[in-house]
């Protein structure tokens, strides 16, 4: 990888301005290592909208956007369908690139996307942002310490009532082509999640289910849900001590009165527990419990170099903001980005396999 020395700001666009404009925005304003230059988004309206509040450069011209000198990085934060052609052209226009996930449509994409960035030594971050957040760094930190003995058992429900409401208007997270679907919006998240705290998925079954099979669109005219707003998972990980672990998974966005997200890891010594049943805050409201064997349980508090400086409003801003600047000093040592493109990888081939399970007889 290319390294990029200079102490200057290094430039960023973001291409997308749903979250893009709520979270990763205000993010950019603290990081001292990167500046928000140009904004990109497809319709006029709403690109003139944001470029009014935050008085950058918009362009509704990807390919111009990618011309601006200014611009040397590029976060595309647009939905799912769009992403993979937006950071082929952002590679091959030499920037690097911050994706939100889902990274792609399929695994083959993220996997092609990988072996560009790599041929091009650009740095691709990938947006698991639960990785920045302070309890699950501690949470990390105990299991690896072999705080509860050898993990034997995990069990991850995120049960959300985001989608519960059948008058919720029908667009692409409807529809599983365009990415929808709650295995796109929690799945990886839940993967990668498995994966950093535990180990590698190996095998696994699913059931999927579509709750909700129509929703109103603009029109007001009820159109056919593709996407699947339940998955029920059962896999087994590698742990990284190298032993095998089972593992069970239930997602939902149709939960209503859902409890939120909650892990349980259980070992040969005792049992952690993290979870929240905040479901707009994925900061604000988590808790994380230790118990040993023959010991009460304990409430862990993140030790103080995992603790944010500066939180906002909105918890979302703050986890974002650290894994932005993971970025920026991958981009300045030309050391690989964690994480990356590797573990949107694997993340996506597990979520594959779900929806493949979908269509067999």
């Amino acid at each position: 990888m290319a390294l990029r020395s200079s102490r200057e700001p290094i430039g960023v666009a973001v291409a997308g301005l749903g979250f893009g404009a709520a979270v990763h925005l205000p993010a950019l304003e603290a990081n001292p290592d990167l500046k928000s230059v140009a904004l990109w988004h497809p319709r006029r309206e709403r690109l003139d909208q944001v470029v009014g509040d935050q008085g950058l450069r918009g362009y509704d011209d990807f390919d111009a956007l990618l011309g601006d000198p200014d611009v040397e990085a590029v976060i595309i934060a647009t939905p799912p369908g769009p992403r993979y052609d937006l950071a082929q052209r952002a590679l091959a226009a030499g920037k690097h690139l911050l994706l939100e996930k889902p990274v792609a449509l399929n695994a083959d994409q993220v996997a092609d996307l990988q072996r560009t960035a790599l041929a091009s030594g650009l740095s691709v971050a990938v947006d698991f942002e639960y990785r920045a957040v302070p309890l699950f760094q501690q949470a990390e930190r105990l299991l690896s310490s072999g705080a509860i003995g050898t993990p034997w058992l995990a069990k991850l429900d995120w049960l959300m009532s985001s989608r519960a409401n059948p008058q919720r208007p029908w667009n692409w997270y409807a529809k599983t082509d365009e990415g929808g679907g709650v295995l796109g919006a929690l799945g990886t998240h839940a993967f990668d999640m498995l994966a950093w705290l535990i180990g590698p998925v190996q095998t696994l079954q699913s059931i999927t289910q579509t709750a909700i099979a129509h929703r109103p669109d603009a029109s007001g005219e009820f159109q056919a849900v593709t996407a699947e707003d339940i998955a029920l998972i059962n896999t087994t990980l590698t742990t990284h001590q190298g032993a095998p672990l089972a593992a069970q998974v239930a997602l939902a966005s149709v939960a209503r009165n859902g409890r939120g997200c909650w892990l349980e890891v259980y070992g040969s010594e005792g049992s952690l527990k993290l979870g929240s049943e905040n479901q707009k805050d994925y900061v604000h409201g988590f808790s994380l419990t230790l118990q040993r064997d023959g010991e009460p349980a304990r409430s862990i508090q993140a030790d103080e170099e995992f603790r944010f400086a500066t939180t906002w409003s909105d918890g979302r801003v703050a986890p974002v903001a650290r894994l932005q600047g993971w970025w920026a000093e991958s981009i300045r040592s030309g050391r690989p980005m964690v994480p990356g493109l590797l573990e949107g990888l694997a993340s996506q081939k597990a979520c594959d396999r779900c929806l493949a399970m979908a269509l067999e007889p």
